[in-house]
Parts: C-alpha cells; sequence; structure tokens
C-alpha cells in the first residue's frame, strides 16, 4: 500500500493533493492514503480563523473551506491529528475524531482507526507541562490564553494510549518525541537549524509525552513535524524479556508545504491485501474509550491519572477479551467508520464576507451517534453542562463585579479578547523572521537559489516542488561521527526524485536546505518553544 505523509499543511490542501497527484502522472503509482502530520488547518468560515492561534495578518482561509462546502473532494483518503496552528472550535466538536469532510478523518484528541489492515494511531496538539495535568476545560469563544491551551496535550489522551497493547503500526504527533534526535543525524540536524543546538545539547527538544508513549507503543513508524525540517531516525527498542525480538521504530519528521521543502514523503507499507479497503474503527481503542469514560474530566484543576500505588481501586484500563466483545456487539460486529459527515456551519463564501461571524460551541451530530453508539459522555455537553451551573451560580450577582471577576480559570470561558494574538506566538517559530524572509530575501550566492514566491496556478505550483520522495525500506541513519546523510536518496537535499520514467520530478534546480547557506543574521529565528523559556508567566515550562 502506497502512503504519502505530510508534515505542516497550514491549510494548502489543494497543493498537497496537486503534488500528489503529479507524482502519479510521473508513473510512480495511485496513493492509496493521506497522512497529515498536523497544523491541517481546518478553516470552515471567518469565525474558524479567529479561533487560529496565530497573528491576524497570517490568518488566511486557504483551500480546506472548497472541501467542506462539497465544491472538491479529497482525492485520496486523508487521514489528520492537530497541531498548534488549527481551527479550534471545529476541531473541538470531534473530541473522538471525525470527518472535517468528505474523505478527511481527523483522529480526534487521540486516536486508533485501521486502514487496509493498517492500524494508525495519533495524539494531536503539542506538550506544555503547565497544562499537562488540567481536564479539557477550554470552550468557544476563547481568550488569548485558552486559544493557546486549547491545543495542548493532556495526560488523560496519553494515560488511554498507553492502555494500548497491541501493535501499533504508524503513530502520528505533531511535536517530536523528546530525545529522537540521539538516535538519527544530529550534526546534520543542527548543520541545518543551528538554533536548536541548545535545547539539543541539553536534551529538551521536543514532547516528553511523546517520548513516553515511543517507549510504550513501539510503533513501526512515527511520523511528526512542527519543527518545520527534514529528520529521519532510527531507534531500537530493548527487548521485554530474554529470547524475545526487540523492536525497531523508523520515525520521520517532515517539513511545512512550501516550494523546495521536504514537506511531502511516498512510502510503502505492507498491508492485509484481505482487508477492507474503507476506514475502520479499532475495536481495542474502542473499548479502552469505554474503559475510561469515568475519568472524563472538563475543568482547569491538576489532576494524576490512576496507577498502582495504594491510592486508587483500579488503575488497569486495558482491553480484555471479553469486554471487546461486548463492545463489538455495541456496534453490531461492524466496525466501519460511518460516512455521516454533516455541515455543522456557514461555509466561507468569497463573495459575501463575513467579518462577525458568531463563535458557538457546537455538538456535533458525529460525536453524538459516537458517543450514544458506545454508550460515553461528550466532552462538549459536559462542558455545556458546566458552564450552565457556572451561570446558574453567579445569575445573582452584581453586573458590574463581572467585568473584575478575577476567577482565573474559569472567566477563560467568557472572555472573546483575541488582541493579543497579534503578538508573539510562544509555540512557534518566529513567523515574521521566517516566512517572510523566505519570500522577499532574494540571495546574490549564486550557489543558492532562492524561493520561488507560491504560485496561484496549480501545475506551475506543483512543478515547483522536489519534495516526493520514495523511502527505502531500510531508514538506517548515520551518527555523529559519519559525515552526511545515509538514510537513502531521501534524504538529500540537493537531490530530486526519480520515478518511473527515470525522469526529474519537478525538473528545477537543486534545493537548499532550510537556512544551510543563509546570511548569518537570520540565526536569530527562534524555535516554537523558545521564547516561553524567558517569558515571566511561563518561566516553570520545561517543554
Amino acid at each position: 500500500m502506497r502512503v504519502a505523509v505530510a508534515g505542516c499543511c497550514h491549510g494548502e490542501l489543494d497543493k498537497i493533493y496537486e503534488t500528489l497527484a503529479l507524482a502519479e502522472r510521473r508513473g510512480a503509482g495511485p496513493v492509496d492514503l493521506l497522512l497529515c502530520c498536523g497544523d491541517f488547518q481546518a478553516v470552515r468560515n471567518e469565525a474558524d480563523l479567529r479561533c487560529m492561534a496565530v497573528p491576524p495578518k497570517y490568518r488566511h482561509m486557504q483551500t480546506f473551506y472548497r472541501y467542506y462546502s462539497g465544491e472538491k473532494k479529497a482525492p485520496v483518503l486523508t487521514v489528520f491529528i492537530g497541531g498548534n496552528h488549527e481551527a479550534s472550535n471545529h476541531l473541538q466538536e470531534l473530541p473522538y475524531g471525525g470527518w472535517v469532510a468528505p474523505n478527511i478523518y481527523y483522529l480526534g484528541l487521540a486516536g486508533v482507526v485501521k486502514y487496509r489492515g493498517v492500524r494508525i494511531g495519533g495524539i494531536s496538539g503539542i506538550f506544555k507541562s503547565h497544562d499537562y495535568r488540567k481536564g479539557h476545560f477550554e470552550c468557544p469563544p476563547y481568550n488569548s490564553s485558552t486559544i493557546r491551551s486549547i491545543y495542548h496535550v493532556r495526560n488523560i489522551e496519553v494515560y488511554k494510549l498507553k492502555q494500548l497493547k497491541q501493535p501499533i503500526d504508524i503513530f502520528l504527533s505533531h511535536d517530536w518525541p523528546r530525545s529522537i534526535y540521539h538516535y538519527g543525524n544530529k550534526k546534520q540536524l543542527l548543520k541545518t537549524k543551528s538554533f536548536f543546538r541548545h535545547e539539543v545539547e541539553n536534551n529538551t527538544l521536543g514532547s516528553p509525552a511523546a517520548s513516553e508513549l515511543l517507549e510504550h507503543l513501539k510503533p513501526t513508524y512515527w511520523f511528526s513535524a512542527h519543527l518545520h525540517v527534514k529528520f529521519a531516525a532510527l531507534m531500537q527498542h530493548q527487548a521485554m524479556d530474554k529470547g524475545q525480538t526487540s523492536k525497531a521504530t523508523k520515525f520521520l519528521a517532515l517539513d511545512k508545504c512550501l516550494p523546495h521543502r521536504d514537506f511531502l514523503q511516498v512510502l510503502e507499507i505492507e498491508h492485509d491485501p484481505s482487508a477492507p479497503d474503507y476506514l475502520e474503527y479499532d475495536i481495542e481503542w474502542l473499548t479502552i474509550l469505554s474503559n475510561t469514560n469515568d475519568l472524563v474530566n472538563v475543568t482547569g484543576n491538576l489532576w494524576n491519572m490512576p496507577e498502582n500505588n495504594g491510592l486508587h481501586t483500579r488503575w488497569d484500563y486495558s482491553a480484555t477479551e471479553e469486554s471487546m466483545k461486548e463492545v463489538l456487539e455495541k456496534l453490531n460486529n461492524d466496525l466501519r467508520v460511518p460516512c455521516n459527515f454533516s455541515v455543522t456551519a456557514a461555509c466561507y463564501d468569497p463573495s459575501k464576507p463575513q467579518t462577525q461571524v458568531q463563535l458557538v460551541h457546537r455538538i456535533n451530530p458525529q460525536t453524538t451517534e459516537f458517543c450514544a453508539l458506545l454508550g460515553i459522555t461528550d466532552i462538549n455537553v459536559r462542558l455545556q453542562m458546566a458552564k450552565q451551573e457556572h451561570h446558574l451560580h453567579h445569575e445573582y450577582e452584581e453586573q458590574d463585579d463581572v467585568e473584575s471577576n478575577d476567577s482565573g480559570e474559569e472567566q477563560s470561558e467568557y472572555n472573546t479578547d483575541t488582541s493579543a494574538l497579534s503578538s508573539i506566538n510562544p509555540d512557534e517559530i518566529m513567523l515574521d523572521e521566517e516566512e517572510e524572509a523566505e519570500d522577499d530575501i532574494v540571495y546574490s550566492d549564486v550557489n543558492t537559489p532562492s524561493v520561488e514566491p507560491l504560485s496561484h496556478q496549480a501545475s506551475d505550483f506543483s512543478a515547483s516542488f522536489s519534495d516526493v520522495r520514495i523511502l527505502p525500506g531500510s531508514m538506517i541513519v548515520s551518527f555523529d561521527d559519519t559525515s552526511g546523510l545515509s538514510t537513502g536518496t531521501e534524504e538529500k537535499a540537493d537531490e530530486a526524485v526519480e520515478l518511473g520514467d527515470g525522469k526529474d520530478l519537478t525538473e528545477v534546480p537543486s534545493k537548499r536546505l532550510s537556512e544551510e547557506h543563509e546570511p548569518e543574521q537570520r540565526k536569530k529565528i527562534k524555535r516554537r518553544n523558545q521564547a516561553i523559556y524567558a517569558a515571566v508567566d511561563d518561566d516553570n515550562d520545561a517543554a
């Protein structure tokens, strides 16, 4: 089965699908599945744009709304996770996953599905220590705090995933597992992204929660994005028992969707030829969701997961054969994911822009149906109930006390102020320094081709990419004491792929690494989380 993996999509669906179509026309064969590693940006309208944690000048409608409205349909089954630049109000409607458009499936806060027998898991968001032990308390309208905390990974999702016992083939995360850079060509990584050096040397780059999942799940493949650089690694896990064969995880991080960037990878994945060619629920995961339903928390209070420490009556929520059988009976032995997408919000109309679209906390019928099927709680229903209780509790308070209320987390449910988004987002690379510099600066070095501006014509834009590469069967990587990348031709930044007809896919000059030949002043670019270390309000955050 041919699987394409994309890094940060940033709403560029048209361009991703056009690039895949170009690869197919060049003889590589059709792609069966597209996996996207976050920053998908499923923006339906202007209200969704206001729920994206980016400065206002980077709020662009892009092309997803055309797929949402039915004007276009995804040419290949697309499965994605959330990142830190999302229409959070839209994705919040689907905490357990669901269709955001026909043929485009969101895995939810965390999730596992199957396609042609390949087991695919994922976790949305990025890690931040100060929110990790909180419940899912955020809901629209967001303020300048909750618009960011909404996409921070929570311990409940990691806990659920750690209940899995059966093997995982592919796992998706937005940010990298911490320490994964020690298993790949670290020299080349730091040559490309020199501003990672401090965090790499101090082993603080990446997510400790993802690292914990990597060690527990030991998937065959792990794909990430977030850091806007391509990087491959091979992690050999230790065997649990003597006589067992040790497992290995092939890790690959990809860049963002821009010309001359390594944002897309095509792989051949072993699959079960007898398995159905439609998306299926995973029975073990459904059973874990059912088992952990009582652990749902919609408050901003810190809490710990149950563990075997003498303080909890239950700490094992894994799926037994008997419990999986019971859940399967609830589904009438049918694990097919229903094609039950429905439009829940007005779609953007370019001819009639609506700048004052009201933000509404919606209950999605897909989630309602899914929860009723499993007998579990819709997080959004619980949130609305909590919100109503909050209103009842304060309905007799004087109105002039409401605005001066400093009740902390509870106030975030009602404050619509997003003016702070015009300032720096500590969760992202400095957009001004990276995007604008790449679009506007023309370098005089004849050995360093400049990046062409994005074209609005599909054929011209697709032809400018040199990023579709075939991953070889082995992703063995070199370590620091060797020179260059040894992961195969797909890791050589100055080589374009040759497809079946032996022709170069893009027929463009060799691409440069992201910042390899850039002027010295460009080194002041900051990584997503680096700025947060110096921030007064976040000085205790180590991730």
